[in-house]
């Protein structure tokens, strides 16, 4: 039987070596390039979330968000380039990697005849997780997200607001380190949005979850966060955001963006319907 030392010497073996510094993220993507056929999704994408921290992944629709959370997520195999979720290479170690993985997709993804609960422990059979923890875990994430008093509806009884932050409940079952999430205000009312980026930024500081929240949308990004800049599959800058305005010589994030892609952002008024 393996014991807590020989378990500790088959973690740091999987964990393939790093380079000095990476050993701090809990992400880590180096130089990911994807293609569908002749078209380049992705070229040469690096960028790292560390322990606990909140990344921004800023981009219009197109920028290649969503085709590199599929390679994170092993929907799609990482043919060129390098992913890590905690030093496990995504791609050598996939049961390692995304057990650190928690993953809320931008398509809706609940059993909406289930309830709020089966949904969860449902999920968390998938983790091979035993009943007893499963029903302790599924209580205490609906409670992070004030959600414990509908946990025997019907999941199709709650609000889009509501049933995005039962995936990130579902997303955290397993107590994972690393948190992603794919355009997850998209569609939802000002209030909804609000209370999810609080949410998971709540969390984030509470449970030193590392997040990589992929994003068109500026409000959603604080002064701290670190940003990264993608557009049409490139990244353009990455750096906190005082850092990314500073090098455009602009006088906000908006004005940044604009000149760092030559396309202006979503207007407030978009931005507010979750365009």
């Amino acid at each position: 039987m393996d014991g807590p030392g020989l378990a500790e010497l088959k973690a740091n073996s999987a964990r393939q070596a790093l380079p000095p510094g990476r050993e701090a993220a809990a992400l880590s993507v180096e130089r990911v390039s994807h293609s569908y056929g002749e078209r380049r999704a992705l070229d040469d994408v690096s960028l790292t979330v560390a322990r606990g921290g909140f990344t921004a992944l800023l981009g219009l629709n197109g920028a290649g968000k969503t085709t590199l959370f599929s390679l994170i997520t092993r929907l799609f195999d990482t043919r060129h380039g390098r992913i890590c979720v905690q030093g496990f290479d995504v791609s050598l170690h996939p049961s390692a990697a995304l057990a650190e993985l928690g993953v809320v997709f931008q398509a809706r993804t609940l059993d909406l005849d289930l309830t709020v609960r089966d949904n969860l422990l449902f999920h968390a059979a998938l983790h091979g997780m035993g009943l007893k923890r499963a029903r302790a875990r599924a209580e205490a994430v609906l409670d992070d997200v004030d959600l414990a008093d509908r946990a025997r509806d019907k999941a199709r009884r709650l609000s889009g607001g509501q049933m995005r932050r039962v995936e990130i409940a579902r997303a955290l079952l397993h107590e994972p380190s690393v948190l992603v999430l794919d355009e997850p205000t998209v569609g939802l009312d000002v209030a909804s949005k609000a209370t999810i980026i609080d949410q998971v930024r709540g969390l984030s500081r509470a449970r030193f979850v590392a997040v990589l929240w992929a994003t068109h949308l500026l409000d959603e990004i604080e002064p701290g966060d670190q940003v990264v800049v993608l557009h049409q599959g490139k990244v353009l800058a990455s750096g906190e955001m005082a850092e990314i305005i500073a090098a455009a010589g602009a006088a906000d994030l908006r004005s940044a963006f604009r000149a760092l892609t030559g396309t202006a952002p979503p207007a407030r008024e978009a931005e507010e319907e979750g365009a």
